[in-house]
C-alpha cells in the first residue's frame, strides 16, 4: 500500500510557512494502520527489544501497538509535568525556545533492549532528547522507528550512528 496517498499535506498549520503531514488518513483506514505498524516494526522483531520507548503524543498511536507485537514494555516519555511519578528529563532547542520531556525514572531497566517510536523525524531534537533519557536510565537504544522523515528539517544529523528505520521520506 502506497501510505504516502493517505497523508494529507496541510499548509501553514500550525503557523504560516509549515507544512503539516496529517496521518489520521493513515490511522482511520485499518488495513494502512496495520501495515504501518508491521512494517515499522519488522525490522526489530529479532533484535529482544524489551522496552517501546514512545514520544508524546503521535508516537504513542504507533509505539503501543508496536510493543504488544513485541511483546515488550510500552514507555511514555511526555512534556514536562504530565507524568504522576518520579521523573528524569531532557531539555532540547527548538527554533523559538527550549522543551522538556520527561520520562518515569523506572520506565527504562538498566541493560534493557530498548526500541524509540515517534511518527516523525523533524529536527531530531525530541528524539535525541529521548536517546538522552533511555541510556540516562541505563538502556541501550537498539533502533529508532519513525513514520515519516523530513529530510530538509536535518533530524538525521543530530542522531549519527544510530539504527534508524523509516517509512516515508519528504
Amino acid at each position: 500500500m502506497d501510505y504516502r496517498e493517505l497523508v494529507r499535506n496541510i499548509p501553514d498549520f500550525p503557523q504560516p510557512g509549515v507544512l503539516f503531514r496529517d496521518i489520521t488518513p493513515v490511522l482511520s483506514n485499518p488495513t494502512a494502520f496495520k501495515g504501518v505498524v508491521r512494517e515499522m516494526t519488522a525490522p526489530y522483531e529479532r533484535k529482544g527489544i524489551d522496552a517501546v520507548v514512545a514520544v508524546e503524543a503521535r508516537g504513542y498511536l504507533f509505539g503501543a501497538p508496536m510493543a504488544y507485537v513485541l511483546d515488550a514494555a510500552f514507555v511514555p516519555v511526555r512534556k514536562l509535568g504530565r507524568l504522576p511519578w518520579e521523573t528524569i528529563q531532557s531539555r532540547y532547542e527548538l527554533e523559538y525556545g527550549i522543551e522538556t520531556v520527561e520520562m518515569h525514572a523506572d520506565g527504562v531497566q538498566r541493560d534493557q533492549n530498548v526500541l524509540i517510536v515517534d511518527d516523525v523525524i523533524a529536527t531530531g531534537g525530541t528524539l535525541k532528547a529521548t536517546i538522552d533519557l533511555v541510556e540516562r536510565a541505563g538502556g541501550r537504544v537498539a533502533g529508532i522507528s519513525v513514520f515519516i522523515e523530513l529530510t530538509d528539517l536535518g533530524g538525521r544529523e543530530l542522531l549519527v550512528g544510530r539504527d534508524i528505520h523509516t517509512l516515508l521520506v519528504y
